[in-house]
C-alpha cells in the first residue's frame, strides 16, 4: 500500500528546505521525480545529488503567465505525473502596517495561485488515468496568527480552503487532494527561527512532544498522501507540528 515506485511525482520547491527533501525521499524510493523552482544551480545539483531518476523545470511559479508552459515542460520527462506536490512557499515577513503590495501579490501568487493552476493544468491527465495525487502545503499560520504573518496566513488559510475544494472538484475522478501543516522544521524560511536558541527551544516546548521537527518526520506523512494507503482520504488538512496545535 505505501508505495510509490514508478509514479512520476512533480514537487515544487524542491530546490531547497522541505522540497528538496520530499523530492529526494520519493526519488529514493524509486519515483521518478520533477523538482520545479526559480533557482536552476540549485534545481542542478539537487538531480546530480539525488538517487533514482530525477529531472527539473526552472521557472517562475509566481508568474501565471508562464503556466502554460510550465506544464508542458514538467509533462516532457517523464509523462504527465501522477502526484503533484505543491511545497514552494514564501514568506514576507511584514507586519500589517508595512505590508507591501508587492510583498502580498507574491506571497498570494507562490503559496495560493500557483498550486490551484499548476493542479488544474495536470489533473486532466490524472483523471484519464483514474488515479491522482495532489498534496499541498498548508501551515500551523493557516488557524493560528504569528507576528509578521498577515500575508502569509492569509495565502495559507487559503490553501486549507483550498484543499478542500479541489477534493470537492476531482476525487469523484480519482484525485484525491489532501494538505501536509508542517511545524517548525529548520529550512530556509524558519532559518531566522533557528538561529535564536532561545526562540527555536520555545517553539519546542510549546508541542506536547517537547521538540520541533525533523526532516525524517516528513517522510512518512508523504507517503501515506501519496500512496494507495490513502485510497479513502480527501479534502484533509494533518499538522505534522508534534502537538503545537493540540495545545
Amino acid at each position: 500500500m505505501f508505495n510509490v515506485a514508478g509514479k512520476v511525482v512533480c514537487v515544487t520547491g524542491a530546490s531547497g528546505g522541505i522540497g528538496r527533501s520530499i523530492a529526494t525521499y520519493l526519488a529514493d524510493n524509486g519515483a521518478m521525480v520533477v523538482g520545479v523552482a526559480r533557482r536552476e544551480s540549485e534545481l542542478m545539483a539537487w538531480s546530480k545529488s539525488a538517487g533514482g531518476n530525477t529531472a527539473f523545470v526552472a521557472t517562475d511559479l509566481s508568474d501565471r503567465s508562464l503556466m502554460p508552459e510550465n506544464i508542458t515542460q514538467i509533462e516532457s520527462h517523464f509523462g504527465a505525473p501522477d502526484i503533484l506536490i505543491n511545497a514552494a512557499g514564501i514568506n514576507t515577513r511584514e507586519a500589517a502596517d508595512d505590508v507591501t503590495a508587492a510583498g502580498w501579490d507574491i506571497t498570494m501568487n507562490i503559496n495560493l495561485m500557483a498550486p490551484f493552476f499548476l493542479a488544474q493544468g495536470l489533473v486532466p491527465a490524472m483523471q484519464r488515468k483514474g488515479w491522482g495525487r495532489i498534496i499541498n502545503f498548508a501551515s500551523l499560520q493557516s488557524r493560528r496568527a504569528f507576528p509578521s504573518g498577515i500575508a502569509y496566513g492569509a495565502s495559507k488559510g487559503g490553501v486549507e480552503q483550498l484543499t478542500r475544494a479541489m477534493a470537492e472538484a476531482w476525487s469523484s475522478q480519482g484525485v484525491n487532494v489532501n494538505a501536509l501543516a508542517p511545524g517548525f522544521f529548520p529550512t530556509e524560511l524558519t532559518e531566522s527561527v533557528f538561529a535564536d536558541p532561545v526562540r527555536s527551544n520555545r517553539n519546542a516546548q510549546q508541542t506536547c512532544i517537547g521538540r520541533n521537527g525533523k526532516e525524517n518526520d516528513l517522510y512518512g506523512p508523504v507517503l501515506f498522501f501519496c500512496s494507495s494507503a490513502s485510497d479513502y482520504v480527501t479534502g484533509q488538512t494533518l499538522f505534522l507540528d508534534g502537538g503545537f496545535t493540540a495545545k
